[in-house]
């Protein structure tokens, strides 16, 4: 697997995000791992520092699926915010674990339940929480 590009993460994002993975019962979400590594290696920075390029929680983004060349949008969402539009992304679901902190222009290698791995490129962030100024959301 590729190296893995330099993640940013609000501090607000990153505890909630560790109280999360803290409730969550033993074995429950096959990526707890993952994610819980990426939180740990992630350069955690104040709400206000974020850059404007970043996908925080509940930021909208564009991304290719490589496999696929499907480009999407969605929005990266807390588990209890994931609607039926189609148009949400859980961050425990993998393509959202790998979509959390990353930039514009980044790709991740990411792996997948059951085996293998998915490949995302970030296009286009075209909501973000703090660059619209909501630091508490």
């Amino acid at each position: 697997m590729n190296v893995r590009p330099e993640i940013t993460i609000s501090s607000l994002d990153a505890d909630r995000l560790y109280k999360i993975i803290e409730s969550l019962p033993a074995n429950s979400f096959p990526g707890i791992d993952e994610l819980e590594a990426e939180l740990d290696r992630a350069n955690v920075v104040d709400p206000k520092e974020v850059p404007p390029d970043i996908v925080t929680m509940n930021s909208t983004v564009k991304f290719v699926v490589e496999s696929s060349k499907d480009e999407v949008e969605l929005t990266l969402v807390y588990p209890k915010d994931v609607d039926s539009s189609g148009k949400s992304i859980s961050v425990l679901a993998p393509v959202g674990s790998a979509l959390l902190g990353l930039s514009v222009g980044n790709e991740i290698e990411w792996p997948k339940p059951g085996g293998g791995f998915i490949k995302v490129t970030i296009k286009e962030i075209t909501f973000q929480p703090e660059r619209a100024g909501e630091y508490h959301r």
